[in-house]
Order: structure tokens, then C-alpha cells, then sequence
């Protein structure tokens, strides 16, 4: 069984869906330091003037966990993203599909970042159609500190014996651990696709959901590089 490890991230973009996709089973890595200016509180949308950011603001203290990062609602986040999707993928031919979620996300009262990324990268592996099983470490009870020990110890805890790492894990890994600990460590070959896309030439990088806004049920297969 193979099993993928990330954090929750908000409106990830189509790497992180196939690393899903990929895996037997992945965990959302919940209980561990909050990254301030990477994604887990943001990610890009394409429009007619580039990219921009979509950002859920945050009131975070150094060293606090994903889990104890408040959303800020005194700011409109909400009300402004909205807006944002509505102008830049309103004539996108698949805006309807997302158009529930949306609603979902942007009328529900949400207090802690890591509940809403949770939320939004479980519907949003559902309206993909991809089927791995979800599961929230903090909900999987206590592990290690240490990043290479912890990521084994989950491997264990769900009986897994391969990990699937990002390509970047070859970097900063110690695979000697793993290879004590019986674990295989398989690194994720993902290779960028090219859709059709709104506003001209294409951008790499955005969100899932300019993928799905632009190819709807298609989304699937153009991120799993069947073509």
C-alpha cells in the first residue's frame, strides 16, 4: 500500500491532486508548524491580466500549528473571492460544475485555516473523481517531531509499506531511515499538462480549479497525463 503525506493546503494546485490520485491512501498533515506566505492559506488563479492570488487572511503567531492558525473575518475574504472567480471564470465552459462548491465554501462561517483546507481538499478529490481514502493526522493520534521518523510512523500506523514523496524530498530526506524502517520511498513523476485554458497563452502552476473550470469532467484524465 502506498502512502502520500501533505499538508492541507487552500485550493491546491493539479501536482497536489495527482499526488492524491497516485496514492493508496494520504493524510493531511494537520498538527504540524503553519507556513506563512507559501499555500497553505493561498493559491493563483489565472486572468485576463496574469495570475493573481486567491488569499484566506490569517491571524498567525510564530510556531503555531495548522491547527491553531485563526482565519481572519474581519477581513471580507469571502465576499472578494467570490467576486474574483465569478469575474475571471465566469465564461469558462465548465463554471457551473464548481459553482456548488463555491457556495459551500464562501456562505459557511470557517474559524481555523486548517478546517477549511481540509474541507476544500476533500470536496474538491470528490469532484475530481478520484477515490483515495482521506484521513487527518491529528485525528490519527500522536507522532513523532522528528519529519523523516513522523512520516514513517504514519506509514506504519496505516499499514503502508511504500511512501510517496514529492520530487523535492530527495533533497532534504535521510532514505536511510525509511529503508531501516522497511518502508520503500517511491518519489511522485509528475509532468505538468496543457489545457485549454481562458485569457490566452498558457499558465502552468493554478489552481485545480482552473483546470476544472476549463475542462470539467475531462479533468481527471488531462491530470493523470492521459491523453
Amino acid at each position: 500500500m502506498i502512502v502520500a503525506v501533505h499538508q492541507p493546503q487552500y485550493l491546491p494546485w493539479i501536482g497536489y491532486f495527482h499526488k492524491i490520485d497516485t496514492a493508496d491512501v494520504f493524510v493531511l498533515l494537520d498538527n504540524v508548524q503553519f507556513k506563512k506566505n507559501e499555500w497553505q492559506n493561498r493559491n493563483k488563479i489565472k486572468t485576463a491580466q496574469g495570475w493573481q492570488w486567491l488569499t484566506v487572511p490569517v491571524l498567525y503567531k510564530y510556531s503555531q500549528l495548522i491547527t491553531e492558525v485563526p482565519i481572519n473575518n474581519r477581513v471580507n475574504w469571502q465576499h472578494k473571492q467570490r467576486q474574483a472567480i465569478l469575474s475571471n471564470y465566469k465564461k469558462a465552459p465548465y463554471y457551473d460544475l464548481l459553482e456548488p462548491f463555491f457556495e459551500e465554501i464562501f456562505s459557511s462561517s470557517w474559524q481555523i485555516i486548517s478546517q477549511l483546507n481540509i474541507e476544500v481538499v476533500t470536496r474538491l478529490t470528490e469532484i475530481l473523481g478520484i477515490d483515495t481514502p482521506i484521513y487527518v493526522a491529528s485525528e490519527l493520534g500522536e507522532f513523532p517531531g522528528h519529519p523523516d521518523e513522523r512520516l514513517i510512523a504514519i506509514a506504519e500506523r496505516l499499514g503502508a509499506e511504500t511512501y510517496l514523496a514529492g520530487a523535492g524530498g530527495r533533497e532534504y530526506m535521510d532514505l536511510r531511515k525509511y529503508d531501516k524502517a522497511g518502508i520503500t520511498v517511491m518519489f511522485q513523476d509528475f509532468r505538468h499538462p496543457v489545457y485549454d485554458q481562458l485569457f490566452g497563452e498558457f499558465e502552468p502552476f493554478m489552481s485545480v480549479i482552473d483546470l476544472i473550470f476549463n475542462c470539467g469532467d475531462e479533468s481527471l484524465r488531462i491530470l493523470r497525463g492521459d491523453t
